[in-house]
């Protein structure tokens, strides 16, 4: 653990300059307190930056949270082991949970399925659905979709060959343009206060003024919207992995979690609203989710509590070259090679996924020795992505 300034603490030994700058930029917002928290996957981010953890008094920043409010991970250990999988063909696996689950933006997603019905109408009932109407009218669609770019879902198989399902989504297209609509009003608050910012992307709402309570309330129904998305697709998942086997799935394990989200929390001796952008909550004993790149381990985590990274950890990798970038250094003779033994979907639209476009997941995880313990090293047999 650095300290990079008396705000900022930093867990992340590869740290670009661009982004240490755009965190301390963020850090010396006036109602940052104690200190803003940079975890080892850090990069480049809107306003602020991804992999870092910003505890305010009295505001929020909407672009702190991020656009792709809620997005997090969830993992199923079943009851089968890597010998249940030997003589099938997982390219089968992988179309069918292809099928199952609506990638990308979700378009084909025509009907309502009777497992997201009861999930639906709780999110009717919430402070917040008529917020997600005026800007997505669409949005039961969206329940039970992937999305594309980082978003996955995994079949992976653990340091005892134990099979896992294991996925990455979020809020998807509501839970955007409610964010985008929420910084939209922050900057627009900002300008008629005359506040100078040091990026406009810092622009904050002001705790106790409507216009704070209006994103709070679309904030926490698009955290829900997350969770009960990726249920949804996970009951899918473990469907067309029962049928595919010929076996009913046991839960035998369970671990959820967002790492783009605001909760309100205490630390330091003070209540304050802690947006999480790209990170997870570790407190002691919390277990969690972090995800290496297309390629590369992942892991279960258990937290240690550590109250200087404010009970947080890492969310992923995190990436190192951008996704233009990547498509320009890699090249897809490789990313065949680097997938060799998973069933994928060989495609050029993943270019920009190379593991290499991320930082190294066994160096980020080195970082984080203070902050998690690894209770299981997961690798995927099948990983199912939208392009």
């Amino acid at each position: 653990m650095d300290t990079i300034n008396g705000r900022l603490l930093s867990w992340a030994s590869i740290l670009e300059d661009n982004t240490r700058e755009q965190a301390e930029r963020t850090a010396t917002m006036p109602f940052v307190f104690p200190h803003l928290a940079l975890m080892p996957d850090a990069h480049l981010g809107l306003g602020a930056t991804v992999g870092s953890v910003i505890p305010t008094d009295g505001a929020i920043i909407p672009a702190a949270v991020g656009v792709d409010i809620g997005c997090g991970m969830a993992a199923v250990r079943t009851q089968f082991t890597a010998a249940d999988l030997d003589g099938h063909d997982l390219a089968g696996l992988h179309e069918q949970i292809s099928r199952s689950v609506p990638l990308s933006a979700g378009g084909r997603n025509k009907e309502i399925r009777s497992s997201a019905e009861p999930r639906i109408e709780e999110l009717r009932g919430m402070a917040g659905a008529e917020q997600a109407d005026a800007v997505a009218k669409h949005w039961p669609q969206q329940l039970g979709t992937l999305g594309s770019g980082n978003h996955f879902i995994e079949v992976s198989l653990d340091e005892a060959d134990r099979v896992w399902a294991f996925l990455h989504s979020g809020s998807r297209g509501v839970g955007n343009k409610l964010a985008q609509r929420h910084i939209a009003v922050a900057r627009e608050q900002c300008r008629r206060r005359f506040v100078e910012l040091p990026d406009r992307d810092l622009a904050y709402l002001v705790e106790g003024e409507p216009e704070f309570d209006a994103y709070l309330e679309a904030l926490l129904w698009a955290q829900r919207f997350a969770f009960l998305n990726r249920e949804e697709m996970m009951d899918r998942v473990l469907d067309q992995l029962g049928r595919f086997l010929g076996v009913e799935v046991q839960r035998q394990e369970m671990v959820a979690c967002h790492h783009n989200y605001t909760a309100r929390e205490h630390h330091f001796g003070r209540d304050v609203w802690l947006s999480r952008k790209g990170a997870i909550s570790a407190r002691a004993g919390e277990a969690g989710l972090i995800p290496g790149s297309m390629g590369a381990a992942s892991y279960v985590v258990v937290g240690k509590g550590d109250v200087r990274a404010l009970h947080s950890a890492p969310h992923g990798a995190g990436r190192s070259h951008s996704r233009t970038a990547a498509r320009k250094l890699f090249d897809r003779a490789d990313l065949d090679a680097r997938m060799a033994g998973v069933a994928w979907g060989h495609s050029d639209a993943f270019l920009d996924e190379h593991p290499d476009a991320y930082k190294p997941i066994d160096q980020v995880m080195a970082d984080a020795t203070d902050l998690v313990e690894v209770r299981h090293t997961l690798r995927q047999v099948v990983n199912v992505k939208g392009n």
